[in-house]
């Protein structure tokens, strides 16, 4: 029977620890916190965005680093398969919108809840409030961990295998503090500097602020670099008192995160507010709401076309004076409105904190992984699974699909010895 040592109880380490033990090994799962799954339960605001529920080759197109590597493991490990454990744990589930899954309680609660009935089924060993000082290696092989209770008294785990889940940097109030990255580069492991995923964007201006509150649906955001177009979402986006948030915009940042982004660049979001119209459609329409309200004043006419906050913005934007009667407004006026509807520029200037980040991108370099097994080419019996590894994809559920896989490759491996 192998002995498995699995550090960090989030997602990856549950799904790790369930898989090996179904298989027969005698796991032991080392967390920190005083609860297991502490980031899982906050995860798609708190109703957990299990798995997307699309097809494979979508799958793989919304992983946006290192795709090539997570194709062993999901193979192996799919969205369904996924869905098929989870429900068989006694968790029901239910595909909403963008083949988002989530659970039918719509409570990350019960995702956790099932992950840790299976295990204390399978009897396996779960010390809370435990952290993991140092992973040890002899001979190029995992040899133990030492760690430190909460009374501050360290010990030393010996096991078969070494299974780190430890997370990114993201959120460190759930544990995400970097730890792994650091026992990796003791094991010889090189790192991909970590940088924030699905973050917000800081906004240069007061502007954003102005809009405080304000949530776009159905709207079209593309993002450009110089003045060419790396990237655009189509969905919901909010205006924040720095900035900009909301699907589409941190679906962008991981677009952008690292290669687009540095000194010099001019980066702008822009936002079409009416992509489901084109330029003279869009300028019908307005004609037709001019035409019913010709006494009034075109900042007063915007109203059914536009919500009410946003107005003053866009009329400041076309350079018409908001007090001009709409009847006077020129066919030319009327190409620069549909223009800037169209065209709602804003200037990026920097990612907020990575705190304020749901995944982190970067991580243990996965060239020396075995995409196969998840074991260590450097260190024979450590596996690396989810986020630690430099591997990240767009929200939606995809890097939960990629902790899961993952870790059931690393739980298959390590119980198979």
């Amino acid at each position: 029977m192998s002995e498995i040592i699995i550090v960090g109880g989030g997602a990856a380490g549950l799904m790790a620890g369930v898989i090996a033990s179904d298989n027969g090994a005698k796991v032991t799962i080392i967390e920190k916190n005083e609860k297991l799954g502490k980031k899982l339960f906050i995860t798609g605001k708190g109703r957990c965005n299990v798995t997307n529920a699309c097809d494979i080759d979508q799958l793989f197109s919304n992983i946006v680093t290192n795709s090539k590597f997570m194709y062993s493991s999901i193979y192996s490990f799919n969205n369904y398969q996924v869905m098929g454990l989870v429900e068989e744990m006694g968790c029901p589930l239910k595909i909403e919108r963008g083949d988002r899954v989530f659970p039918e309680s719509d409570k990350s609660s019960d995702v956790i809840k099932a992950f840790e009935k299976r295990l204390k089924k399978n009897n396996v060993r779960i010390l809370l409030n435990t952290k993991v000082l140092s992973v040890e290696e002899k001979d190029g092989a995992f040899s133990k961990v030492i760690v430190s209770d909460k009374s501050g008294n360290r010990t030393s785990i010996k096991g078969d295998h070494c299974i780190i889940a430890t997370g990114g940097v993201s959120y460190k109030s759930t544990g995400s503090t970097g730890d792994g990255y650091e026992f990796a580069k003791r094991l010889g492991h090189n790192i991909v500097t970590p940088t924030p995923g699905l973050v917000p964007f800081n906004i240069k201006g007061g502007e954003c602020k102005e809009l405080m509150g304000l949530s776009l649906k159905n709207v079209n955001v593309a993002v450009s670099v110089d003045s060419k177009v790396v990237g655009e979402e189509f969905g919901e986006m909010l205006f924040t008192h720095f900035g900009m948030s909301g699907p589409c915009i941190l679906t962008l940042s991981s677009v952008i995160s690292g290669k687009h982004t540095g000194k010099g660049k001019n980066i702008e979001v822009i936002i079409d507010l009416k992509p489901a119209l084109n330029n003279e459609q869009l300028e019908n329409r307005i004609i037709r709401d001019f035409e019913l309200n010709q006494n009034k004043h075109f900042a007063n006419s915007l109203d059914k076309l536009l919500p009410k906050s946003l107005i003053p913005l866009v009329v400041k934007r076309t350079g018409i004076n908001g007090e001009k009667p709409v009847n006077a407004i020129t066919k030319k006026e009327r190409e620069l409105i549909v223009y800037t509807l169209k065209n709602l520029k804003f200037t990026f200037e920097s990612f907020r904190d990575i705190n304020e980040a749901i995944i982190t991108k970067g991580g243990v370099n996965v060239k020396e992984i075995n995409p196969k097994t998840m074991e260590s080419k450097v260190v024979k019996g450590i596996y690396f699974v989810g986020e630690v590894l430099d591997v990240d994809g767009f929200t939606g559920g995809f890097n939960l699909q990629i902790a899961w896989s993952s870790a059931y490759c690393a739980g298959i491996a390590a119980s198979s010895y």
